[in-house]
């Protein structure tokens, strides 16, 4: 019998797109629940939900986005199984009618629990927590897995633009990223380091005043898919900074074994991984000393093994 199996998720990156994908690939009926997706019906709608934040201090669209995902299950009927990334933007009494709709219902944590709690989720809801944080992992029981490669590798190579990328958000990670790029001004290395948020503007100012982390580039538009991986391929290290209290690999670790890139990161975890061993990597050290890196590719089996076609086969027990 086809299986049928539902994607719960904001997937503000579209990242969580391509499980979906990949799972129809496989013959498999799958569709995506994009919470974001959810629409008012009326301007009036839109206008009543603005007066109750301001004079209520409620947030009726916060309820009304989870009665979207119950329609949209309805619509669709019973799943064999339903996976929901990052639970703790839905709350427990509509995970217990989600899960009404299911054989098997499963949630994947790319946040650390330190930054999105979900620990009123974990007695009895879920059949199986995924979480790529080695950390949760051990101090809760949850199954590891990493994050995916989305994409093929490029038979071609790309026309090399600069020595190193960083795109990430303006947070606090900025003071450290334009002290390493001053690092690389020194030995003359070349360099894009893109800040990208809704405090852009705010930071150009600062900049241009102050001279604050002059060497970054502040937008507040985020780059599509398609251009990250473009300007990712046109580089050659990938820069990787985690936030604080996270020690699973960001996507762009996954980005770079894909493209078959170097990496420089301040995640220390990274060393337990059987791809560290290629020598393509390093990590960040206070005194930012020179970096080498091996002119060898990451093997087959290192891309196989961290494709996303692997990690449905592993999230969703798939033959």
């Amino acid at each position: 019998m086809l299986q049928k199996i539902a994607v719960i998720s904001f997937d503000h990156w579209n990242y969580d797109a391509h499980i979906v994908s990949a799972l129809q690939k496989k013959g498999i009926d799958s569709f995506h629940i994009k919470i974001g997706n959810f629409k008012y019906k009326s301007t009036w709608e839109r206008i009543q939900n603005t007066l109750s934040k301001v004079f209520l201090g409620k947030n009726p669209k916060l309820k009304k986005r989870q009665e979207y995902i119950l329609q949209q299950l309805q619509k669709s009927g019973f799943q064999h199984q339903i996976l929901v990334i990052n639970p703790e933007l839905i709350d427990l009494e509509y995970h217990l009618e989600i899960k009404k709709h299911t054989e098997k219902y499963i949630a994947y944590l790319y946040d650390s629990v330190s930054r999105c709690p979900v620990k009123h989720l974990l007695d009895g809801v879920f059949d199986e927590i995924f979480s790529f944080d080695k950390t949760d992992v051990a101090t809760y029981g949850f199954s590891e897995i990493t994050n995916y490669i989305y994409f093929d590798t490029p038979k071609n190579a790309s026309q090399l633009k600069q020595n190193f990328i960083y795109i990430g958000s303006i947070d606090n990670r900025l003071d450290y990223l334009n002290q390493f790029a001053e690092h690389l001004k020194k030995q003359h290395q070349s360099f894009l380091f893109y800040a990208i948020g809704k405090k852009a503007f705010v930071n150009k100012l600062k900049q241009l005043f102050l001279g604050k982390n002059k060497n970054l580039i502040f937008q507040k538009k985020r780059f599509s898919q398609q251009e990250t991986l473009k300007m990712y391929a046109e580089s050659e290290t990938i820069v990787d900074l985690v936030r604080d209290n996270q020690t699973g690999l960001s996507f762009r670790i996954f980005e770079a074994l894909g493209l078959q890139k170097n990496i420089v990161t301040n995640n220390k975890t990274i060393k337990t991984y059987d791809f560290f061993e290629f020598e393509k990597i390093e990590i960040f050290s206070n005194s930012f000393e020179n970096l080498t890196f091996s002119n060898s590719n990451y093997p087959e089996k290192i891309i196989s093994k961290y494709h996303i076609q692997n990690w449905i086969k592993n999230v969703f027990s798939l033959q």
